[in-house]
């Protein structure tokens, strides 16, 4: 554990342009949660409108890629923050002025497993998510906030690790229910920094953390609804809530979060007959709250929630013969509170490994 001087800290861990790279996540993914400002492991700006459905009895395998990009970090009411003050809990701080510039990027392979078990009259399933960046949300906002040092680190590593070992869908015909367990691992590469003020010493979180260092578990619910026989539209809801463990090192738990997605997917086919390629467009939004507070030595503000809300499109287009499907994502961020404000892309791939029944043109099992 490195251990920085006040000088070195201010000159060397803060700078007026903060660039780098990437934290986030699938249906969750990789962890974001600094001391003082917390974020969740889970990122509800990233899986496509129907991936929180779960599919048909077989083998997929998915690959999110996800990018963030930011000017903004915002304070308690929503305000844009063009300063921050630096310092030990209880100070003396001192205020330093930032020009936030945020690229994030990650990437998150997906294997997903349906099998034909029966549990209370629903399919039984099972998906693992590991993650890979060259940062996370959590050490852009640690570096923003002035607990973090190098805000210029570069890396592309192993983030946490996200394991859903119990996933339970009911596949009716005009609707499907959806619900699972999971949990993150920390697995990532987790470092702190021990920072030295006059009033004493305080242990932060580095920079180029790509994991957040606790384990987080996530409960998640949905529901998605088909209007029309052959699923060609879908209206989804889908709610999760995560509960954090303490970081290691820091003693810092960070709070509970609940989070809302929903979104309209709508396929339609390029071909009259016997359709063999869908095009599929649709609008997604979410909200997302911190629900309770956040402790450790470095929280000066516990009843100070983040929270976030955004809105965005969706297109991409369904290949059936191969089972295989490409969606791009642009999510545009209105509201947020003690947190960076921004826009998200990605480009999301679904692949088919075992198909056991043909896939009609609404893209789901006879």
């Amino acid at each position: 554990m490195k251990v920085l001087t006040e000088q070195e800290f201010r000159t060397g861990g803060m700078m007026r342009k903060i660039v780098f790279g990437a934290g986030w996540i699938l249906t969750a993914v990789l962890g974001m949660a600094p001391a003082a400002l917390g974020q969740a492991h889970y990122s509800p700006g990233v899986a496509s409108i129907r991936d929180y459905a779960e599919p048909e009895p077989g083998l997929y395998a998915a690959v999110y890629n996800y990018g963030y990009i930011t000017s903004t970090l915002t304070d308690n009411g929503g305000n844009k923050v063009s300063s921050v003050l630096i310092g030990p809990p209880g100070g003396p701080f001192q205020e330093l002025n930032v020009k936030v510039d945020v690229k994030l990027y990650a990437l998150a392979p997906a294997l997903l497993w349906i099998t034909n078990w029966k549990f209370l009259g629903a399919n039984y399933g099972a998906y693992v998510l590991p993650s890979f960046s060259n940062a996370n949300i959590a050490a852009s906002l640690s570096t923003v906030n002035g607990q973090g040092v190098n805000p210029q680190t570069s890396q592309f590593a192993a983030g946490d690790l996200f394991v859903q070992p119990l996933w339970l869908g009911w596949n009716r015909k005009k609707y499907d229910v959806a619900v699972g367990y999971g949990f993150y691992a920390p697995v990532g590469k987790f470092d702190t920094t021990t920072v030295n003020f006059p009033s004493g010493p305080i242990v932060v979180t580095a920079a180029g953390n790509t994991g957040l260092g606790y384990w987080t578990h996530q409960l998640q619910g949905n529901f998605t609804y088909y209007p029309n026989p052959n699923r060609g539209l879908a209206i989804t809801n889908t709610l999760t809530a995560e509960f954090n463990g303490e970081q290691r090192d820091t003693g810092y738990t960070n709070g509970s979060f609940l989070t809302w997605n929903w979104g309209a997917s709508l396929y339609i086919p390029l071909e009259k007959k016997q359709p063999r390629n869908l095009i599929e467009a649709g609008v997604a939004g979410y909200s997302q709250w911190q629900i309770t507070d956040s402790s450790g030595p470095n929280v000066t503000n516990p009843g100070y929630h983040d929270q976030v809300h955004g809105v965005g499109l969706q297109i991409g287009l369904l290949h059936i013969p191969w089972g295989m499907q490409a969606n791009f994502r642009y999510m545009h961020e209105f509201y947020a509170a003690n947190r960076f404000q921004g826009d998200s892309y990605g480009i999301n791939l679904g692949f088919t490994l075992k198909k056991p029944k043909p896939v009609t043109a609404s893209g789901h099992s006879d």
